[in-house]
């Protein structure tokens, strides 16, 4: 049966893996030669990790999918995510990893921000990879952290140690944008897919089964995490995936109005809304005008 392990502190983890721990909150962990006993296991934290990998060393997934590590990725994970890890007998990991507990950035400008680093909700087959340049950046961050904790604990050091956190996560905001413009053929192939399977949504009773088309719908058929998707659709059109989506409905919205034979109630429902006047309030915010007004107009 597949062990189930879940690791609620920072403090646990490094007593885990044998390291010495500085900080209940937070840690530099050097997974150099680090294995857990249990080689197949099931895996939640209680804390946001970010691990530098320096070699191949097995496999992670979230899911049903699957990510053959390369040398020097970054893999994102926040607390309360479920994810496996696979390690075969003699193998061993090389690298680095961050822990911080979310009570250490409580009421700072991070813990304020947090949300919004989307790669925390991507998947791992949507890891970062950097180059050489970059991971020098990652390692620096962290031996800054790594100082700061070395030295022990004063007024001064929560303020420091979340604001290097935070320098770290947006150095990877960077690297991200970076490596959206590099894999900008397959991102267009990622747009081309998403347009073809929304047209194919259309023409098809989902709408009236399943109701108006979502953002994790059309993640779930790329097989991308919702946060990732958008990142690419946002990177590629200008336009978040959800208004997208909301724009190709209003096109085909327009399309079918100019039928004399559909009532607006039919239109709605074609559409996959509810009610009627959901529909008329998105077509007047999107448009200006009211269905009936803009089949008058035309």
């Amino acid at each position: 049966m597949e062990n189930f392990i879940e690791i609620n502190t920072v403090s646990q983890y490094d007593a885990f893996y044998g390291q010495e721990n500085l900080h209940p909150l937070v840690s530099i962990v050097d997974l150099a030669g680090s294995k857990p006993e249990i080689y197949t296991s099931t895996m939640s934290f209680g804390f946001y990790a970010v691990f530098l990998k320096d070699t191949v060393c097995g496999d992670i997934a979230y899911g049903k999918n699957t990510y053959d590590y390369q040398d020097k990725s970054l893999v994102f994970i926040a607390p309360g995510q479920v994810f496996n890890i696979s390690l075969k007998e003699g193998d061993e990991a090389y690298g680095t990893g961050l822990l911080f507990h979310p009570d250490l950035i409580r009421g700072t400008p991070l813990g304020k921000r947090i949300d919004s680093y989307n790669f925390f909700s991507y998947q791992s087959s949507e890891a970062l990879h950097v180059s050489e340049k970059e991971r020098r950046l990652v390692v620096d961050c962290f031996e800054k952290i790594k100082y700061e904790l070395e030295i022990g604990t004063d007024k001064h050091s929560r303020k420091l140690i979340s604001s290097n956190i935070e320098l770290f996560l947006d150095y990877c905001i960077r690297f991200y944008d970076r490596q959206f413009i590099t894999r900008s053929e397959a991102n267009h192939g990622i747009i081309e897919q998403f347009e073809m399977f929304l047209n194919d949504y259309f023409h098809s009773d989902k709408p009236q089964t399943i109701g108006l088309p979502t953002v994790n719908y059309f993640a779930g058929l790329l097989h991308l995490s919702p946060n990732y998707f958008g990142d690419v659709v946002k990177k590629e059109t200008g336009k978040s995936a959800h208004e997208y989506i909301q724009l190709k409905t209003m096109d085909i919205a327009k399309e079918k109005i100019l039928n004399p034979k559909s009532t607006i109630s039919e239109i709605a429902f074609e559409l996959g809304f509810t009610y009627p006047a959901h529909f008329t309030r998105a077509f007047k915010k999107n448009t200006g005008v009211t269905p009936l007004q803009y089949r008058s107009l035309n």
